[in-house]
């Protein structure tokens, strides 16, 4: 009798025990999930070109800088036409900033508060603080090789530098904490600071 009752028992723990439900596995993390380098409003890449010469090729010395010395009439210290398409939903307006690789990645340009309706730039930008186009943009005063306000041209007669040109989209429509006495390297950091998005091409010079 009492070897029956220990059985029962032991049929009985056994039958709880399958009743147990199985332990669910633990729900995917939202970090883990894959990201999604597109843009949802156009489905492109964010991307940035020139008419002036292919991404990683050669800049036409019309817009090298004339203070480096030397009478070339090619050299003409005049920005190179930009283009830009893709950029994020959120943009409030762009900025571009030109770099010198090469060079300790010396700033040589810097234009701001490009209104967000805007997609390209001319060639050849005035050398003012507020330029005539894009309308309501304006620029970094450059103190190097020369002092203006825009662009300035590579600079680098006895070698070939790469210049780097980046547009930014920015979270805001206005840089107002900039003025026309702004550094470049200041102007560089607030932009970076309110970048949800970017665009590069280079050029050698």
């Amino acid at each position: 009798m009492r070897s029956a009752k220990i059985t029962l028992c032991a049929l009985l723990f056994v039958g709880a025990t399958s009743l147990t439900p199985a332990t669910a596995a633990p729900a995917p993390s939202a970090s883990a999930a894959p990201s999604n380098l597109s843009n949802p409003s156009t489905g492109n890449a964010f991307a940035l070109s020139s008419s002036a010469f292919a991404d990683g090729g050669v800049m036409p010395k019309v817009h090298e800088c004339t203070s480096g010395g030397g009478s070339d009439p090619g050299k003409r210290n005049e920005s190179p036409a930009l283009t830009w398409s893709g950029a994020p939903a959120g943009a409030k307006s762009y900025a571009i900033v030109m770099r010198d690789l090469d060079n300790a990645s010396l700033i040589h340009w810097v234009i701001y508060d490009i209104p967000a309706n805007t997609t390209s730039l001319p060639q050849n930008v005035d050398h003012t603080y507020q330029p005539t186009t894009p309308a309501g943009a304006r620029q970094v005063y450059y103190r190097g090789s020369a002092s203006l306000f825009g662009y300035q041209g590579p600079c680098s007669p006895s070698t070939v530098n790469t210049y780097e040109f980046v547009v930014h989209a920015l979270n805001q429509s206005s840089l107002t904490s900039l003025n026309s006495n702004s550094s470049t390297r200041t102007a560089a950091r607030t932009i970076a600071a309110a970048t949800i998005g970017s665009a590069r091409i280079t050029g050698e010079s």
